[in-house]
């Protein structure tokens, strides 16, 4: 370690390697590596603390006090920061300028109780000037800051420690309810509820391909699109509700069929079309503002096809090495040095033709903006080309500066322009009336900001289009596709005619699911959680089993479901969108020291009365209140999901199932189904659902019979999928080793006998309940499969004895096992479940006479792939699917990424699966866990019998001594 006389902490090793470069001799730079202490686990909470601390590890009638702890895997840390602190004079924290950094910085002086002077050190990007200057510039820890970010973690607290445990007892062991992440998965619910409730409707129109000559005679063919007919306006899908019906307020809409549409279609193909009006209009886009922690995210999630956390994890190390200003703000500005240099830069790259006439200095319109003042943007008074980080930077985070650059030279650009026509056009649909068509397009003549961002003009529609909130297209893609095309020069009065005319059939689609683009910018528009937190909210609810990826879809399963009815109905204010956003912004209040955190926990925890309140709103229980008057909760009632006639969603201990309560089984309960992971909520509609029940549930499907006993075979669905069971007949009560009769007045006397267990068998990979023969099944009931014995001679003693070998196939594939005379067990496994049938004894041989683990099979070698994806875009690497002892997985050979359950190896698209590569790759290898807890108990245990021994022994020797004494005073 370096010596200096000032020592400077920062949060990671990579920020202390750049600053100890930049800062040099006299500073000795060392990392944190995050926070070094929590909140203590109730279960960490010394017993004498327990009355306190012991229930949240925080003490909440003693104004919620926090009980810290520094983590076992910290302690070393702690202990070298110390030591080197010995040797410092001054103490400066340069940890992140954000809630979260400040509190670290409090923590750091807090545990290291420094005896030399201690200076914050503030800067928003990691370049050799600003670090120079923030060491000019230091100030005090914040205190308002500290407060709000230490309210903010004891308020999760509280929140999850008192929720969590309703939902143990009432869904399922094991959930947790979050702040945040609750209130995110219920908008991601009630969007999929939407979903299932919209009934889908048709609508046609008609659409006719034209000509006409443009400036230079030649011939331009364009789409045009019929908007009327006979004096009404055409119904778009913007004109039907939920329902699938018109909206009552459509006005004089007319809906075509598909017949009215192919005679309309046949009326006009030969007609004239007149053109009725040709309007151009003025274009101009404006570029977006720079980067802000949001904006980064959606426009990285639009544009790169990268998750929150992904974005987050590349920025984090962009940012660390100088290359970025810091990613977590809410703050558009530039400074001015900032503009200088992108200025500088578009003029080198583009020209002074693309600048815009003055500087473009943009304001943060977000409410509750605060943290870092500065947008993100490259680092630094000379923005560094991407080419110059392309041998330095991941490839994610290469991807992910050059859109950082792009969106900072843009915004000091010239605006695009150009014009936009429209041009109407009649014809005569005979009986049917007029029929009006519509064509527009947009033709950009100075692309201005487009140059940087790289975009056409189709690609600038699309972007002014996209970004709604729900992640949708627009309502009707046809007319956005038409108003790109470029349109040749026309006039009122001019005739044209049509190569084609074509009936065009539509349908109206439900409300599109969440991206993670579009989840964080509803989440930012209803001001809920801060930006920087998105990407860990998005990850804990994917993580917990809340929601699922199908490909950038957002996707709850069926526990979600349940979770967010019984929060809904039990505790609606904390998870109301409006109550979420408030608390957040009464975390910014104490941030500016406008509120003590202390008052404003009280008031979530305890309630106020209508006499402390200051209105009638904030009267209201506390958490605490609410929790202890809960009540009864019917359990059955939140895990059932209505499907429809009769048809409900039942979330269960083991997962979600399907029930049918209008069809029984022959002891009058619901008929059941297993649901297919694949199957989204949506998708689970009253027709499929009848087919779930029809082909699982509704009673085993009978093969036929084994004629060796006389049983019945038959092919059931359970929970770990697809079987056959061997069921004995009725009289096999009266055959021998059937269960006795209980004699009169034992226990067992009036209880039914026990039936026989049907022996069963799972199937093969390659087989389908549907598919499956009588001859397969018995087959497979016919496992273990005898292949025969051999000699096995005992090395020390020389005697030979009988092993037998049989075939089996088992949770981890087909196998070999050799039984030897004292039940000794040795197996080798075999290369797929046919080999089961067909392997002989000699083959069996010759596997078991090889080394278990190095024969080319089990495992020692590698299985076949499954299938093969083709080179990785960003590496090169081949990627495969592979077969693994958890299930399948994708794999480059160093990356490993489990299969999602909603995906099969053969169904998921190559470019999927590299996505989910990369986002695993830029996650990082996972923390191994240790066992503390274990090895605590272990040496717990040790200590306890040490000390029991220890009292033994010393109560054998006070007894002998006081038996000794009594016996020499008899004797004396």
């Amino acid at each position: 370690m370096a010596t200096g006389t000032k020592l400077v902490i920062v949060e990671s090793p990579t920020k202390a390697r750049k600053i100890g470069g930049y800062l040099g001799d006299g500073y000795t730079v060392m990392a944190s590596v995050g926070h070094i202490r929590d909140l203590a686990q109730p279960s960490q909470v010394p017993a004498a603390d327990k009355e306190r601390f012991g229930k949240f590890g925080v003490d909440v009638n003693d104004g919620f006090t926090p009980y810290y702890i520094v983590d076992g895997d910290k302690k070393k840390t702690v202990a070298e920061l110390r030591s080197a602190l010995k040797n410092a004079d001054e103490l400066y924290l340069a940890t992140d300028e954000d809630r979260e950094g400040e509190a670290i910085a409090w923590h750091l002086v807090e545990t290291l109780k420094p005896k030399v002077p201690v200076k914050r050190m503030v800067f928003h990007e990691i370049t050799p000037e600003a670090i120079k200057a923030s060491l000019s510039h230091t100030r005090d820890v914040d205190a308002h800051m500290v407060d709000a970010q230490e309210t903010r973690r004891v308020l999760d607290r509280l929140y999850g420690y008192e929720l969590s445990p309703v939902l143990w007892r009432k869904v399922g062991p094991g959930l947790s309810a979050g702040r945040v992440q609750s209130v995110a998965t219920r908008l991601i619910v009630e969007r999929e509820r939407e979903r299932m409730a919209f009934v889908r409707a048709p609508y046609w129109d008609v659409t006719a391909t034209l000509a006409a000559p443009d400036a230079e005679g030649a011939e331009v063919r364009f789409d045009s699109r019929m908007v009327a007919l006979a004096g009404s306006r055409l119904a778009g899908s913007k004109d039907f509700g939920p329902d699938g019906r018109l909206v009552a307020d459509a006005g004089d809409v007319r809906l075509l069929d598909q017949a009215q549409a192919e005679a309309v279609a046949r009326a006009v193909a030969d007609a004239a079309f007149t053109v009725v009006s040709m309007e151009t209009k003025p274009y101009r886009r404006r570029p977006q503002p720079p980067f802000t922690t949001s904006t980064l995210q959606q426009a990285a999630g639009n544009r790169l096809g990268m998750s929150s956390r992904q974005t987050m994890r590349a920025a984090q190390g962009l940012y660390e090495n100088g290359y970025i200003t810091y990613m977590r703000t809410d703050s558009v500005t530039l400074s001015q040095e900032a503009i200088t240099a992108a200025r500088g830069a578009v003029e080198q790259h583009f020209g002074k033709a693309f600048l815009s006439d003055a500087p473009k200095q943009y304001t943060t319109r977000t409410a509750g903006a605060q943290e870092a003042h500065e947008c993100i943007r490259p680092a630094g008074a000379r923005f560094r080309d991407p080419a110059e980080l392309a041998t330095k930077v991941p490839a994610d985070q290469l991807r992910l500066y050059t859109l950082i650059w792009q969106r900072t030279l843009a915004s000091q650009m010239a605006d695009a322009t150009g014009s936009t026509a429209t041009v109407r056009l009649s014809a005569p649909a005979g009986e049917l009336g007029e029929a009006i068509f519509q064509s527009s397009g947009t033709v950009i003549e100075f692309p201005g900001f487009m140059k940087a961002t790289g975009e056409g003009r189709r690609a600038a529609e699309r972007a002014d289009k996209a970004g709604t909130a729900d992640g949708s297209a627009p309502a009707d893609s046809s007319k956005a596709a038409d108003e790109n095309a470029s349109l040749p020069p026309m006039a009122t009065g001019d005739e044209l005619h049509a190569t084609s005319v074509e009936p065009d059939g539509h349908e109206t689609q439900p409300p599109a699911r969440y991206t993670e683009a579009s989840l964080v910018r509803t989440l930012e528009a209803k001001e809920i959680g801060r930006p920087s937190t998105y990407a860990s909210i998005i990850s804990t609810i994917i993580d917990r089993g809340y929601v699922y990826e199908r490909g950038r879809a957002l996707i709850p399963s069926w526990l979600a479901f349940a979770v967010t009815r019984l929060l809904e109905t039990k505790f609606p204010k904390y998870v109301d969108y409006q109550f979420t956003a408030d608390m957040e912004n009464g975390l910014d209040q104490i941030a500016h020291g406008k509120e003590r955190g202390k008052d404003w926990l009280t008031r979530f925890y305890f309630g106020s009365g209508e006499g402390a309140a200051a209105n009638a709103d904030e009267a209201h229980a506390g958490l605490q209140q609410q929790v202890a008057q809960l009540g009864e909760i019917d359990a059955r009632a939140i895990n059932t999901i209505d499907i429809g006639d009769g048809l409900h969603v039942r979330v269960g201990r083991y997962g979600p199932y399907l029930e049918d309560t209008r069809n029984l089984d022959a002891e009058g309960n619901p008929k059941r189904a297993s649901l297919p992971d694949t199957l989204a909520p949506d998708e689970l509609t009253v027709e499929v659902g009848h087919e779930l029940i029809e082909q699982n549930a509704g009673g085993p499907r009978e093969l036929g019979k084994d004629p060796a006993t006389g049983g019945t075979v038959e092919v059931r669905t359970g929970r770990f999928g697809p079987y056959v069971a061997l069921v004995p007949p009725a009289e096999a009560g009266g055959r021998e080793g059937a269960a006795a009769e209980p004699k009169a007045g034992s226990r067992r006397a009036g209880r039914k006998a026990a039936a026989p267990k049907p022996k069963m068998a799972s199937l093969f990979k390659t087989m389908t309940p549907e598919t499956i023969t009588l001859e397969d099944a018995l087959r497979l009931l016919s496992l273990p499969r005898e292949l025969g014995t051999v000699e096995e001679t005992n090395a020390e003693t020389g005697e030979v004895s009988q092993a037998s070998i049989t075939a089996s196939n088992g949770r981890y594939g087909p196998y070999l096992t050799k039984t030897a005379a004292d039940g000794k067990t040795e197996t080798r496994s075999l290369g797929s479940e046919d080999e089961i049938f067909t392997v002989d004894l000699e083959k069996a041989k010759e596997l078991f006479a090889q080394p278990k683990y190095g024969r080319g099979r089990g495992r020692g070698a590698a299985k076949p792939p499954l299938r093969e994806l083709g080179p990785d875009p960003e590496n090169g690497k081949p990627v495969t699917i592979k077969d693994g002892f958890y299930g399948a997985y994708i794999t480059d050979g160093e990356t490993n990424r489990t299969l999602p359950k909603q995906y099969t190896p053969e169904s998921i698209e190559p470019a999927e699966a590299f996505r989910l590569l990369a986002e695993k790759r830029a996650a990082g290898p996972a923390k191994r866990r240790t066992r503390r807890g274990a090895t605590a108990k272990k040496t717990t245990t040790r200590k306890t019998a040490a000390k029991s021994t220890a009292k033994s022994t010393a109560k054998k020797s006070t007894t002998a001594r006081k038996s000794a004494a009594g016996t020499k005073a008899k004797a004396e």
